[in-house]
């Protein structure tokens, strides 16, 4: 059925006449006539019965009146629902993060987007690098923050972030009071790392190997907070984003170890499905990343 039929036979069962149906659609009258009349032929049926004064719709065309109305408001539906989407006066964000991203520097940006598009409904996922790409690849995300970059031609990466890791002791160790400690020193203690496809765990092994070093876990753990509490039980010590220890230095539970030859600086990335557009809500929230990585915690500092 052709729509601008439908919208013309629309106008004059509202405007209950052709010449009137006409004036409302603001085109000729005999384009009107015209075009009802390929309206019928398609369906077979008479809609309009044709009457010295006027008009008046038949059976056919009052059933096909009705579906004109509901078409027409549904045709108004969706283009407000577009124009509220577009607005962020609705729709959906989903969101992914690895355990330190979404722990620890994605919650001020989600608080800050909340408040400016309140009726925008957000969804995060936290787990370690490797699930948040495969969520990415199966589209239950649209965005993935991740500490580490595991390849896949399917997707794109940029960086968004600088974070600094740092090698932490529980308070009174005592490699806290020596003026400098070297990674090899460091490697000789017992070691607690995160577990295997943690972007954390990739970039610290990396970074040893660099040196010759290896180190064997005592025991590898699944979150950062579950790390720490280790750390600070005395099981071991462990290399961490300064992001997630900024409270326990400040309070005296964990100290951070001075290494006289280990810097380990890691980028982390924002990952999308390569060309895939991204939504309004997808733009305003990078907007709002951005504004608050620009000024981050003073624990990277």
């Amino acid at each position: 059925m052709n729509r601008n039929h439908l919208a013309l036979f629309h106008a004059v069962a509202q405007a209950g006449g052709i010449s009137r149906g006409a004036a409302a659609a603001r085109v000729s009258q005999p384009a009107v006539s015209k075009q009802i009349a390929e309206l019928e032929a398609a369906l077979g049926v008479r809609l309009l019965d044709r009457l010295p004064r006027g008009c008046r719709l038949t059976e056919a065309g009052q059933i096909l009146a009705d579906y004109a109305r509901r078409w027409r408001s549904l045709e108004n539906d969706a283009v407000r629902a577009i124009e509220e989407y577009r607005g962020l006066k609705r729709g959906r964000l989903a969101v992914g993060a690895s355990l330190t991203i979404g722990g620890y520097l994605l919650p001020g940006a989600l608080a800050e987007f909340h408040r400016r598009f309140p009726d925008v409904e957000l969804q995060v996922e936290t787990a370690n690098t490797r699930l948040i790409q495969r969520a990415l690849l199966e589209s239950t995300i649209e965005l993935g923050l991740t500490e580490g970059l595991l390849e896949s031609e399917e997707l794109e990466s940029t960086v968004f972030f600088e974070d600094e890791l740092a090698a932490i002791a529980p308070a009174g160790h005592p490699l806290l009071k020596r003026g400098r400690v070297s990674a090899r020193e460091l490697c000789r203690e017992p070691f607690l790392l995160r577990e295997e496809g943690s972007g954390t765990r990739a970039v610290v092994e990396r970074a040893l190997r660099k040196k010759g070093l290896i180190i064997k876990p005592l025991l590898s753990l699944a979150s950062p907070e579950a790390i720490k509490n280790a750390v600070a039980a005395g099981m071991g010590l462990a290399i961490v984003s300064r992001l997630t220890v900024a409270l326990e230095v400040q309070t005296g539970l964990l100290g951070i170890i001075p290494l006289e030859d280990l810097t380990i600086r890691r980028p982390l990335h924002l990952q999308r499905i390569r060309g895939r557009s991204q939504s309004p809500a997808l733009a305003k929230f990078l907007e709002v990343l951005a504004a608050q990585t620009a000024r981050p915690p003073s624990a990277v500092g």
